[in-house]
């Protein structure tokens, strides 16, 4: 088995914690990025009491900016010579309307820019170690989503059930986009709905929060949840790029994801956003 260095974020709770962890019990190398540091030493003092101490290392990142996902890269790089595989893990939900420090809708940022700005900032370095892989852990919610360039990314059609839909579809547009630029070099991405899992989503207040607590003790368990993002990293038996997965299961993608002008346009707002013109050979 060849051994592989595998970058999660959002690995100090929840599907990213399980996620991490999976990646140690198979015998590889997980690199945990957490915006809290406490949570994030705790998780990492497990996995290495485990699996030993060279099994797992954290580094704090903060993706809730463009400078902040910037410095994350340029952090992953410095320390990092050798990694390949990449997993998008961490993710929010709001229940109301947050503007970040760029003014930009903060669920936007989080679940969608930074993967975008994460993913191309480390991408010589997954060319430079190939065979590697990107990895989106998506939801199927991302067919309900409805992306409108002009005010989604600033918060101007916010809604706090809709919101999360258009950030996880805008993930799915950016990811059939750049599968076919990947073509050919070694690298794939693909992403996944992890299934409804018991996750710290859905954190709302009065009795729709009520309902959704109650609702989640028959969502299924966050180590049930890795097992897709697993698959997607570390199995051989994947040999897909641009492809979407129902927990292990590949499945068709909705047409909405397919809008090509729509993708484009995503991509050239996205690098402007990011100071971003190109893709590094």
């Amino acid at each position: 088995m060849n051994k592989k260095i595998c970058i999660v974020t959002g690995a100090n709770r929840g599907i990213g914690r399980a996620i991490a962890e999976g990646i140690a019990e198979q015998g590889h190398k997980v690199i945990l990025v957490c915006r809290n540091e406490i949570a994030g030493k705790k998780v990492l003092n497990l996995i290495q009491e485990k699996h030993g101490e060279l099994t797992a290392d954290l580094v704090i990142g903060d993706l809730s900016s463009i400078a902040n996902t910037k410095t994350l890269a340029e952090n992953l790089l410095t320390r990092y010579p050798h990694f390949n595989v990449l997993i998008h893990n961490v993710g929010i939900w709001p229940p109301k309307l947050v503007l970040n420090e760029d003014g930009l809708e903060k669920s936007f940022m989080v679940n969608y820019l930074a993967l975008y700005q994460l993913t191309l900032l480390l991408l010589s370095r997954l060319k430079e170690n190939t065979p590697s892989r990107v990895v989106l852990v998506n939801a199927g919610l991302y067919t309900r989503g409805n992306v409108n360039l002009e005010v989604t990314p600033w918060g101007g059609d916010f809604s706090s059930m809709k919101t999360y839909m258009n950030t996880k579809l805008c993930g799915m547009l950016f990811m059939r986009k750049l599968a076919m630029q990947l073509e050919g070099t070694g690298v794939t991405i693909n992403a996944v709905h992890p299934g409804v899992i018991r996750t710290g989503l859905l954190q709302f207040g009065g009795f729709r929060g009520l309902f959704l607590r109650g609702m989640k003790r028959f969502f299924a368990s966050p180590e049930k949840g890795a097992r897709g993002p697993l698959h997607l990293a570390l199995s051989d038996e994947v040999t897909t790029n641009g492809s979407y997965y129902n927990q292990l299961q590949e499945r068709t993608i909705d047409a909405k994801a397919c809008d090509e002008v729509l993708a484009n346009q995503l991509w050239e707002l996205s690098g402007e956003l990011c100071n971003i013109t190109k893709i590094e050979k």
